[in-house]
């Protein structure tokens, strides 16, 4: 494997590319003094050499992921249908401004009355028309509610408003968590190839060391021990691929696609740029764009209507009335007069809750803590964003570090191992040299190839604090 970084500083940014060349390489070594083979096969896996040999898999991109969560992820269809109800919620609250109109109509059967004197002496039996009828229109518009209609529909705004802040935390939530399912298939692919590749380097030694034994020149235990390492690779190859499996069917059911669907991480993901820009650019975006504190805005907003809502109940409504009325008979005069009574009337009304004065007082001085509490909160929410994004940002500067001695490492492994190979054509290494040189040069390349992910998921992290993902 070779590996190359390329970095530029302009104006506090740093643009890091990463290149990843995948080579791999058989080293086949046929002499030894006594006229015996000694085969060393030194193997450097990768996830290109995986996208072509899962050819039956999906090849998936990051935007293509995101793309299919948006359409069929159930969370975010959630969070939607719960954004349709808060729109709902304020067209219903503005449908107070319209006026109040009431109709009602009876009929009736109306029995004889009796008529008494004052000592209920002198009993009278009164005949009245048994049929009686009522019908009322009223209709009511306020013109003056204290502010009340007016809150509660501001409240209602903000709540619309919190509603897509939910979705948007919920979607940006949901890319984060599959970025971390499709950034751990991409290292468990890497790990499962490589384990492969160490395996069939084990099954090949020790076919020469069976070899080598009948011949006389190798003793069992040594086979034993190959036996052993190989056993081990079988097992920890088992448990990648029940780790990648897992990953996969949680991925795969997060889309919404088909059962048993594979998915091949895109390799191309590692040669894209990673804009490093300064920890300062960081905080100002997560300012502008963090979406829990927009949302600990809001609420400090919505405390600020509560109180204005409570308040109102402490002032008097005002509205305008009009009312028509058809009644019979008409049973106020005695004889009752057998007719319909038709009136009507148009006026001003004004109510008061005298009890407001000593109920709400209480309900006020609640709102106006809850919406210092909601102020409080949003200080403290800004003060977390603060401290994560600093904690994400020397986390995304220690990856590239990482990168760094990573690459370092796989220079260092590819000179040992040059070495030692020529010192093993010349016989002045033994077999389990070139083994060791070997392995340590597998384990450098897995270990260069995950620390590229690692910045690619540290650069994603940063983008999920300041909620630009």
């Amino acid at each position: 494997m070779t590996g190359r970084v390329v970095a530029c500083r302009q104006e506090d940014r740093c643009l890091v590319r990463t290149t990843v060349t995948l080579n791999f390489n058989y080293y086949m070594f046929m002499s030894y003094r006594k006229g015996l083979m000694a085969l060393c096969v030194a193997v450097l896996c990768s996830p290109g050499l995986y996208a072509q040999s899962a050819s039956s898999g999906r090849l998936l991109s990051v935007d293509e992921m995101f793309r299919l969560a948006d359409e069929n992820s159930k969370s975010i269809q959630t969070y939607s249908t719960a954004r349709e109800a808060a729109d709902q919620a304020l067209q219903a609250a503005k449908a107070q401004r319209l006026p109040d109109v009431s109709a009602s109509l009876s009929v009736s059967y109306l029995g004889d009355g009796r008529l008494w004197d004052r000592d209920f002496s002198n009993g009278t039996n009164i005949p009245m028309p048994h049929f009686g009828n009522n019908f009322a229109l009223e209709a009511q518009q306020v013109i003056y509610a204290g502010g009340a209609v007016n809150s509660s529909i501001a409240l209602a705004e903000l709540g619309q408003q919190m509603a897509g802040l939910d979705a948007q935390k919920n979607r940006q939530e949901i890319r984060f968590l599959l970025i971390g399912y499709y950034l751990n298939i991409y290292k468990l692919v890497n790990q499962r190839q490589v384990l492969q590749k160490n395996l069939e380097l084990a099954e090949q030694v020790i076919r020469n060391m069976e070899a080598r034994r009948n011949q006389g020149t190798a003793l069992k235990n040594d086979i034993t021990r190959y036996e052993l390492q190989r056993e081990t690779l079988k097992l920890q190859l088992a448990q990648v691929e029940d780790a990648r499996r897992i990953m996969n069917h949680q991925l795969v059911t997060t889309l919404h696609l088909p059962a048993g669907t594979e998915i091949i991480p895109d390799t191309t993901l590692l040669s894209s740029d990673v804009p490093a820009l300064a920890e300062s650019d960081w905080q100002q975006m997560a300012l502008q764009s963090n979406l829990a504190l927009q949302q600990s805005g809001l609420s400090v907003e919505m405390g600020k209507q509560k109180v204005k809502l409570e308040r109102s109940e402490l002032l008097p409504k005002v509205a305008l009335v009009a009312a028509e009325h058809l009644d019979g008979p008409i049973t106020i005069e005695v004889p009752v007069l057998d007719n319909n009574f038709n009136y009507w009337y148009v006026g001003v009304g004004v109510k008061y809750n005298i009890s407001s004065l000593f109920k709400n007082n209480k309900k006020l001085k609640q709102a106006r803590l809850n919406a210092r509490k909601a102020q409080e909160e949003h200080e403290l929410a800004a003060e977390q964003v603060e401290n994560a994004v600093q904690a994400g940002y020397v986390n995304f500067l220690t990856s590239f570090t990482d990168l760094h001695t990573q690459e370092k490492s796989v220079q260092l492994a590819d000179e040992n191992y040059r070495v030692t190979s020529n010192r093993y054509d010349n016989d002045l290494a033994l077999l389990t040299d070139m083994l060791d040189a070997g392995n340590m040069k597998l384990s450098a390349d897995l270990a260069l190839v995950n620390a590229r992910i690692n910045v690619v998921y540290n650069y994603y992290k940063m983008r999920y604090i300041t909620h630009i993902l």
